[in-house]
């Protein structure tokens, strides 16, 4: 629960308050500056990637110009071979003159549209229909280059460029041009600062042509998830994959010749150009640095400028409010001006309460004053007037007419304590019922018992404090009560004659009166019932419920009233 209320009220601070509005004013700023920073990373990576294919391009080069030079040498000697081929010798010599030209190709040559080459460097019929690969150009005619690992020209791998050759729109053969494996073996490679660990061509079939470090080693670099044919006519690309020995790689892909040849390289995983430096990371939590700095510089800027002022403030309002100490050290210097006012206005507010309330006690003073002379006067004017009836008494011609004047005295003096009681304490507005009954009961006995009666009187009082209202009959009550019980007891000495009276809380915000006495063994002459009329009448002043219970030999009186639920009383006496 306690820590329920702290959480609530630290919530509700000044300080809570002001970050939050502040990181909603932040928040356009932050979210913007969030965004262009990914974009600024966005654009490093394609950077990156753009990096990374022109190297791919340029590392590659040279395979490509060797592709290019084939696939343009077979595009021009095509329109020429049509104009020798039926002549074979001639298109053959002619051939064979190129290709003497040309050492890096191992043969030039025309294969007809069934298959078969005779016209060719090599000085001899070819017959390629059964090849596969003559099948695929037939049925796609267009650039192709192929891998062969044993070419029937020569018995060795070459790469075949193989161009097709029309004649009025109708496909008359293929221009092929192979080119020896270890022609691209010589190819210079460029000596760049940032060098792929792999790099392999292969054509639109998905087939490895060459590549740098031999084909076995380089077979164990190819992606293991990817086919190359997903990559034949598409752009240029890069992609994360594990290689075949289940090695994470980066892969770029260049397409060297279109629809045709692709250099595909191969560069670790932790390639410095596309993973992101310590800056470019810190970049990024460089908004959240900016709005947790803000924050702070906030909260400290309103912390030393107001927050503890305030407190301070607050202190001093609590000590004025315990025990009406004003400030004696005010805010200092620096204090903003708002704050020096409002400290200004609660010295000049504490002051003028002080002096109202000084004003308020010496009033209250003299109302005290005035209230106890005037209980005072009256008490006096009471035992005055007892003292009076006392002097009636004495002269009264008969033993009735003395015994009401007696009575009368008794309630007298019963009033007159219970305002002498009041002029001698120190709050006008309460009396302490147990004090106040005890005096008026030994007052009672005092007069009532006659000396030798051998009466067990029995008194308990739980302090229990009453207004002033409540005080007075509460006290001629308990006086009827008495005097009811001195006039039924015997007190003769004979017998075992008691009185008893007590006032209990009965809890906080009733207390109860028993008064019981025994009945003497002498009939009593049968009184008037003013006295019980009177119990009754004062219980109904005190709002209370009165019980009577009247056997042979004793007689009870209980008087249940509410008291004042800030009365003090006490339980355990």
């Amino acid at each position: 629960m306690t820590s329920g209320f702290f959480s609530g009220q630290l919530l509700r601070g000044l300080a809570v308050r002001v970050l939050f509005f502040l990181t909603l004013a932040l928040l356009p700023m932050g979210l913007i500056a969030i965004s262009q920073t990914r974009q600024i990373a966005e654009d490093n990576r394609l950077r990156a990637e753009l990096s990374l294919l022109a190297v791919t391009e340029q590392v590659a080069s040279g395979e490509r110009a060797i592709i290019q030079q084939a696939a343009s040498t077979a595009a021009a000697l095509g329109p020429i071979v049509l104009l020798k081929q039926e002549n074979t010798v001639q298109c053959s010599d002619l051939l064979r003159a190129y290709q003497q030209e040309n050492t890096k190709y191992s043969l030039v040559g025309f294969i007809n549209a069934d298959g078969i080459m005779a016209c060719s460097s090599a000085s001899r019929e070819i017959d390629f229909s059964d090849d596969p690969y003559f099948s695929i150009a037939v049925e796609r005619p267009g650039l192709m280059v192929t891998k062969i690992e044993e070419a029937r020209s020569t018995g060795g791998t070459v790469t075949v460029v193989t161009a097709p050759v029309f004649e009025d729109a109708e496909l008359v053969g293929f221009i092929a041009v192979s080119i020896p494996f270890e022609t691209f073996q010589n190819v210079d490679q460029p000596q760049l600062p940032l060098m792929p660990t792999a790099l392999l061509i292969f054509n639109k079939e998905g087939e490895v042509l060459t590549s740098k470090k031999g084909l076995d080693v380089s077979g164990m670099e190819l992606p293991e998830t990817v086919s190359l044919k997903n990559f034949v006519g598409q752009p240029a690309d890069i992609f994360r994959a594990p290689n075949t020995d289940g090695v994470d790689r980066v892969f770029t892909v260049y397409p060297l010749v279109e629809n045709a040849v692709y250099a595909l390289g191969v560069w670790p995983d932790d390639v410095s150009h596309l993973n992101p430096g310590l800056l470019t990371r810190l970049s990024t939590l460089l908004p959240i640095a900016m709005w947790a700095a803000s924050l702070v510089v906030a909260f400290w800027a309103l912390n030393r400028l107001a927050i503890r002022h305030i407190r301070k403030l607050g202190r001093q309002m609590r000590r004025f409010a315990i025990n009406r100490n004003l400030p004696r050290n005010v805010l200092g210097a620096g204090v903003p001006t708002e704050l020096v006012e409002m400290e200004a206005a609660f010295i000049n507010m504490g002051e003028s309460i002080l002096r109202d309330e000084a004003t308020l006690e010496d009033s209250l003073r003299e109302k005290n004053i005035l209230l106890k002379e005037v209980h005072h006067r009256v008490k006096n004017n009471l035992q005055l007037i007892s003292s009076i009836m006392n002097m009636q008494i004495r002269q009264a011609k008969t033993e009735d007419a003395g015994r009401v004047l007696r009575r009368l005295q008794e309630r007298i003096l019963s009033l007159a304590t219970v305002h002498k009681n009041l002029y001698q304490t120190d709050d006008l507005a309460r009396v302490d019922a147990s004090v106040l009954l005890h005096e008026v009961v030994n007052q009672i006995l005092a007069v009532g018992l006659a000396p030798g009666s051998n009466v067990d009187v029995t008194q308990q009082y739980a302090p229990i404090s009453l207004d002033a209202d409540d005080a007075a009959p509460l006290t001629l009550l308990v006086s009827e009560a008495m005097t009811n019980a001195l006039k039924n007891i015997d007190q003769d000495g004979s017998s075992d004659s008691a009185i008893r009276i007590e006032l209990t809380a009965v809890d906080a915000e009733n207390a109860m009166l028993l008064l019981s006495n025994t009945k003497g063994a002498v009939t009593q002459q049968e009184g008037t019932g003013l006295g019980s009329r009177l119990i009754e009448a004062f219980a109904r002043q005190l709002n209370g419920r009165v019980e009577i219970n009247d056997s042979d030999d004793s007689y009870r009186i209980t008087v249940t009233f509410p008291v004042p639920q800030d009365a003090k009383q006490v339980y355990d006496y």
